[in-house]
This record gives C-alpha cells, structure tokens and sequence, in this order.
C-alpha cells in the first residue's frame, strides 16, 4: 500500500476539515467570550463613573419660593360713597347737578 486509495484521501481530507472546523469554531468561540467580558468590564466602568458624576455633582437647585402677594390698595367702598352723596343731596348741601356730577367721577 504505497499510496492511499481516493477512499484514504476523502477520509484524511475530512478529517482535516472536521479537525479545522473544530479548532476554528473553540476559536471563535473563546473570541466572543472574551468580547463580552471586556463589554461587560467596560459597562461596569462606565456605570461606576456615572455614580461617581452623581455623588460628587452638587443638589439640584431649588426653586426660589413665591414671594407673598403685594396687598391691593384699599378698594374704595363704592356703595359707602354713593351713600354718602345720597345723604349730601338730601341734606341740601349737594345740588342735583353736583350729585350726579360726584356720582359720574365715582363710577368712572
């Protein structure tokens, strides 16, 4: 048997690729793992950095509080004043004239 049969060549030639993809699959294989530990490492560092951001960054402002309402001036009581003026008529010292002149500035 001096030379391997074609039989012998088809048998040895699978061989070496079964072999070939064995060793290229562990290959690829050990690769990924590797990618993600090195994913998984480079997650952790930047989490570990965002958490440091955080700590060290100074509170949220906070809003400055509403300063309280400014008082409205005193509402001039109107019924009051159309009182009065009624009384001053009827007590002569306004004229008709003079009373609805007063009672126009007053609602106006």
């Amino acid at each position: 048997m001096g030379r391997p049969g074609l039989l012998g060549m088809a048998a040895r030639t699978a061989v070496i690729a079964g072999t070939a993809t064995a060793v290229s699959g562990h290959v690829a294989r050990r690769q990924y793992e590797r990618a993600e530990e090195r994913d998984a490492e480079h997650q952790y560092e930047v989490q570990q950095e965002a958490a440091a951001m955080m700590a060290s960054a100074p509170p949220p402002a906070q809003a400055a509080p509403t300063p309280p309402p400014v008082p409205a001036a005193p509402a001039t009581d109107m019924v009051g004043e159309l009182q009065r003026l009624a009384d001053l008529k009827a007590q002569g010292i306004l004229s008709d004239a003079e009373f609805e002149a007063a009672k126009a500035k007053l609602l106006a």
